[in-house]
């Protein structure tokens, strides 16, 4: 028969194995949690992204989580496939893919790339075009660069009804886009396209550039499509204002403008290299050997230097200009036909000797 003291003995080791075994498994669940924490925090906070540079990652609007992997996957951005495959499923990433163009540094967690790619904290891009001919060539440059389609853009152009409240139409819509660089979201669509660029016009055609187009009497997109002719006769810009200022003495006389370039938009052909007599017989609103004043709508989207040398055009008393016979590119002028005839009769000749009948 077991005494009260035995008993109590009893008890208390009882006791000791019990508090034992809870401490082991405490001990035991730490460290599995301690564990299962550093795995965590490693699949969120180690670096898992390796790049030379500046990786950029565009998203398109229908890509699947699949597509993203397979492009970070095959050029070797992400370091860990399964934390960073884990962690995108635990933040349910795949069910709130956002498009853009995203700028992914080296040394990024896990959860730095997903809450960046998640929350569609993408980087503008520089959009750049110059040297366009017409709204479709723009399209075209547009759709090589953004994700905007360019029919889409058309139109969007088309359908803007603030356009036609300034004054733009079929015919002159070219003249609203300024070239330059310009910072834009990849993704953006083509009504936000059209209306930052609206936003660009008024920006650029401030109050001093409206004052010079009021005093040669011109509206902005008047001196846009003489800027467009002006650009397509030189790519000298030193000589541009006193070509401008030709033109601006011909408008002022009522005399047919007379611009070769005219012609070559007409013909649709812009490999032309030689004005010929029989070009300047085409039945066009852009004939101005034809047709007197501006055409229609410009025959490029001018570039600011030509913009600027309407604008500041010189002042002077020349209304003829050849190019030269050294075929420099530069020009030569003249106040009347018969200085320019013999201008014109030299270019004649250098052509021919260069073989250049087209």
């Amino acid at each position: 028969m077991k005494t009260i003291k035995s008993y109590y003995k009893e008890h208390l080791e009882k006791n000791r194995k019990a508090k034992r075994l809870i401490f082991i498994t405490l001990s035991v669940l730490i460290i599995i949690s301690i564990f299962i924490f550093a795995k965590m925090y490693k699949a969120i906070m180690n670096p898992n992204v390796e790049t030379n540079e500046n990786y950029s990652l565009y998203i398109y609007e229908n890509d699947s989580f699949e597509n993203i992997k397979e492009i970070l996957y095959s050029d070797s951005v992400i370091i860990n496939k399964k934390s960073f495959e884990w962690l995108a499923k635990k933040l349910d990433y795949p069910q709130y893919i956002k498009s853009g163009h995203y700028v992914i540094k080296d040394g990024m967690n896990n959860n730095q790339l997903l809450n960046m790619l998640r929350s569609g904290s993408q980087t503008p891009v520089r959009f750049t075009f110059n040297n366009i001919r017409t709204l479709e060539q723009l399209a075209s440059r547009i759709d090589e660069q953004l994700e905007l389609d360019s029919l889409d853009f058309i139109s969007a152009v088309n359908n803007n009804y603030s356009l036609k409240e300034m004054g733009f139409n079929s015919h002159n819509y070219a003249s609203l886009f300024i070239p330059n660089t310009y910072e834009l979201y990849w993704n953006i669509d083509a009504d936000e396209f059209v209306e930052k660029m609206i936003n660009e016009y008024k920006r650029f055609w401030n109050e001093e550039r409206r004052h010079k187009a009021d005093n040669l009497k011109l509206k902005p997109i008047e001196v846009s499509i003489l800027a467009s002719i002006v650009d397509k006769e030189t790519t000298k810009i030193s000589e541009m204002p006193r070509i401008a200022g030709v033109y601006l003495n011909r408008l002022k006389k009522n005399w047919l403008l007379q611009a070769d370039p005219t012609l070559v938009f007409a013909i649709g052909d812009f490999e032309i290299k030689r004005v010929l007599d029989v070009h300047k017989e085409i039945e066009s609103p852009y004939n101005t050997y034809k047709y007197i004043g501006l055409p229609p709508g410009p025959i490029c989207i001018p570039s600011i230097a030509a913009i600027d040398a309407v604008l500041n055009a010189e002042k002077h008393k020349y209304f003829y200009f050849c190019a030269k016979d050294d075929l420099s590119g530069y020009h030569v002028f003249a106040r009347n036909i018969r200085e320019h005839n013999i201008n014109a009769n030299k270019y004649r000749k250098a052509l021919n000797k260069k073989r250049i009948w087209k």
